[in-house]
């Protein structure tokens, strides 16, 4: 009866889900208001509802219950009990490659992802669709002068951990990295590649140091999307605390949050302030900036590995939208950038218009020298995809 139970429960939350919030926040509403789920029932189900999304939009005509049995076999690699239960058949072959169990189940890689075309260069469209079913690492980013304490907790909590970089760990998605480390003052919790889009600022090849030739100290730095503040404490590290930050969003309880990290953080100075960027609103930074990280509101298409409803509600139109409001973002920023000044322009998108397509309408409409871009691949190293462009206003 149980697995019966997790099967009528799954398909409740998914046909319950309209997609309207991340799913993790739906789900965490769903079972505070259902009382009766313990700890390793919240698992299983959370477990098969990720497992349906990652699915895409692939078989999309068979009932909501033979797609979460499908889905379980497609994403579960060692023997399932739940599977055992609704489909042993499928249990006995569960190891099998993910290529081999797609075509058991009758469909090809491009029903999951259909948009090959619409992505940008460099992108190797089956490894990317096949990263979808499975669920992405946890990394961290040591921060400055943290490394030695850092790897004795985690060494001394004997946990297993990977150093892709000298200042980057990896771990296991289910790590309770926060009952053993201090997160924000001795690492911060960061994608791999989240923890890579600045380093055109300690890049040596680059020629400089900091983003102005005149290498002014302390460097002007306007986070113009900060979200919860993640590049702004990197670009802290990266420059060596020496930087006047002012860091922006369109919502007052992100900044109420990323206040709370960087206090942790130890970043003191700074300003803060609410804004639509997308609109010529009239709050901007009191000075022009030497360096503006532009971190654009975009599909997420790259992290979808992460958030795998985003892919099964995805609409290709929804795009353009994004675009539409990247210009405008684009559009109302760059003319608080000094001259001599670097922008960098980063998404989370794996979509050429959101891509390569900004770069070409940042070149046309402002002039800027492109420095440098680059796409940064996570589906080969469990991590999310990220697109970066570096500009300098000549």
């Amino acid at each position: 009866m149980r697995y019966h139970s997790y099967l009528n429960s799954a398909q409740k939350i998914i046909e319950s889900n309209w997609g309207d919030a991340p799913f993790a926040v739906f789900l965490k509403k769903y079972f505070a208001s259902n009382k009766k789920y313990g700890s390793k029932d919240r698992k299983q189900i959370a477990s098969l509802c990720y497992n349906f999304y990652r699915l895409g939009k692939a078989i999309p005509d068979i009932p909501v219950s033979e797609k979460i049995i499908a889905a379980a076999f497609l994403c579960e690699h060692s023997h399932s009990d739940f599977l055992h239960f609704h489909k042993p058949e499928w249990n006995e072959i569960i190891s099998k490659p993910v290529a081999e169990k797609i075509k058991i189940l009758g469909f090809t890689i491009d029903h999951v992802f259909p948009w090959a075309d619409e992505l940008c260069a460099g992108v190797e469209f089956q490894p990317y669709c096949y990263s979808f079913f499975s669920q992405p690492g946890l990394f961290l980013r040591i921060r400055p002068g943290k490394k030695d304490i850092a790897v004795k907790k985690l060494q001394d909590a004997g946990l297993k951990f990977d150093m892709p970089h000298d200042d980057c760990m990896a771990l296991s998605n289910a790590t309770k990295v926060d009952t053993i480390l201090e997160i924000d003052k001795e690492v911060v919790i960061q994608d791999h590649n989240s923890q890579q889009v600045l380093n055109f600022l300690k890049d040596p090849a680059s020629g400089i140091q900091y983003p102005v030739s005149s290498i002014q100290h302390p460097v002007s730095v306007w986070d113009c999307c900060a979200a919860s503040g993640g590049k702004s404490i990197l670009a802290y590290d990266i420059l060596n605390g020496e930087i006047e930050l002012t860091v922006s969003d369109i919502r007052e309880s992100i900044l109420s949050n990323l206040k709370k990290r960087f206090e942790t953080a130890g970043i003191k100075n700074y300003t803060s302030f609410i804004a639509d960027l997308s609109k010529a609103a009239k709050q901007r930074p009191a000075n022009k900036s030497q360096l503006i990280i532009c971190d654009a509101p975009c599909t997420g298409s790259g992290t979808w590995s992460r958030t795998p409803e985003q892919l099964f509600f995805f609409k290709k139109k929804t795009i353009e939208v994004y675009v539409e409001m990247q210009q405008k973002i684009v559009s109302h920023v760059i003319q608080h950038l000094q001259k001599g000044g670097i922008f960098i322009y980063i998404t989370c998108s794996v979509f050429k218009k959101e891509n390569e397509g900004m770069v070409n309408f940042i070149k046309e409409k402002f002039h800027l020298q492109l420095v440098q871009m680059e796409l940064l691949k996570g589906y080969d190293k469990k991590a999310d995809s990220m697109f970066t462009a570096v500009f300098k206003k000549i």
